[in-house]
């Protein structure tokens, strides 16, 4: 019953009213990234949402101008591709606040996996395959858990391969947990347990 009515109804209510809070906030950041380099304010890549649908994430934009063609789809912390706004934006996750629209839009739930690149689900089996049965979220535990990732990654030469080695896995493990506890309880407790963390 939470999964099927109640989290869509928090979903929709709570990213139109953040929204329009965090509004001026918004503005402030499009307006500092657009002043950095004049490039786009926003990242709109592809992600694999519920039911495999493909939708576009939004992000605001933390990389230079085509990054996508200069690298691949993990990020280190010493990243040559991060803008210094960038950086600023990344280190107190502000560029995740566009994903609000998302989650309006009912592509993305507050809580939930958090959504992979095409590529990625592609190497799913059967087992990893069953968190598309979800709306991916803006966070989750593994959020939680990988919050410093960029720093995980630093120095490695192949930053994609040492995320599928060291991170991925873990990461689908704690989706699996999320599915088997999904409740309004579970979510409230990531929720602020995000929000610690972000502010620690």
């Amino acid at each position: 019953m939470y999964e099927r009515y109640l989290k869509r109804a928090l979903d929709f209510a709570v990213s139109l009213i953040g929204l329009i809070l965090l509004s001026p906030l918004l503005a402030a950041i499009a307006w500092v990234i657009k002043r950095e380099d004049q490039g786009d304010v926003f990242y709109r890549g592809w992600r694999v949402g519920k039911n495999g649908k493909l939708f576009r994430i939004y992000k605001f934009r933390t990389m230079v101008m085509d990054a996508d063609k200069m690298g691949g789809p993990s990020t280190a912390a010493d990243d040559p591709r991060i803008t210094r706004v960038g950086r600023f934006l990344r280190k107190y996750k502000l560029d995740e606040l566009p994903q609000l629209i998302n989650v309006m839009k009912g592509e993305m739930s507050l809580v939930g996996p958090r959504p992979e690149v095409p590529e990625e689900v592609e190497r799913y089996d059967q087992r990893e395959r069953s968190v598309l049965r979800v709306r991916p979220g803006l966070t989750d535990w593994a959020s939680i858990k990988f919050r410093n990732e960029g720093e995980i990654l630093r120095g490695s030469p192949d930053p994609h391969q040492t995320y599928r080695e060291k991170i991925k896995p873990e990461k689908m493990e704690l989706a699996l947990k999320y599915l088997d506890e999904l409740s309004f309880k579970t979510d409230m407790k990531i929720i602020f347990q995000t929000i610690i963390e972000i502010f620690r």
